[in-house]
């Protein structure tokens, strides 16, 4: 990943310095420890500190910004990631309510349809015409 193209640039110590941008932006460091600040840049690069704070400020305020808008995605990317599992948890959690509800719902019919069998017994009616009829359930959640 390639976030400042070195075209254009024939000084070896900004070719450098931007070969070792490139490097740290892209998590591969070669003599730093992979921290993303000017002084791990100034050691990945083998340059003095000083060339970036007082040479080469442009690279250093470039290679800045490009970790704040790197921080930022991962900050981004992690917030979204437990946003995710916890839509995730809710739906488990409402599936597991709805199959609760339902199984309730099948208890309380075939309750209701008992009584109703038991009433028209007691009351002489026909038992085919106290018995209630279920409608057509829709499709079901997986």
């Amino acid at each position: 990943m390639t976030v400042l193209p070195l075209d254009g640039e024939s000084d070896p110590v900004r070719r450098g310095i931007i070969a070792a941008i490139n490097r740290l932006l892209a998590g591969t460091p070669h003599r730093s420890n992979g921290r993303l600040n000017v002084t791990q840049l100034a050691v990945e690069a083998d340059v003095k500190r000083w060339h970036l704070t007082h040479q080469h400020t442009d690279l250093k305020d470039q290679f800045q910004a490009e970790v704040a808008r790197a921080e930022a995605k991962r900050t981004a990317a992690v917030q979204q990631a437990d946003e995710y599992a916890e839509l995730k948890k809710q739906n488990a959690d409402l599936r597991k309510h709805c199959r609760h509800l339902e199984a309730r719902l099948e208890i309380y019919a075939t309750a209701l349809n008992q009584l109703a069998l038991e009433n028209a017994a007691l009351s002489g009616r026909d038992a085919d015409a106290a018995k209630v009829r279920t409608l057509p359930r829709s499709r079901r959640l997986p």
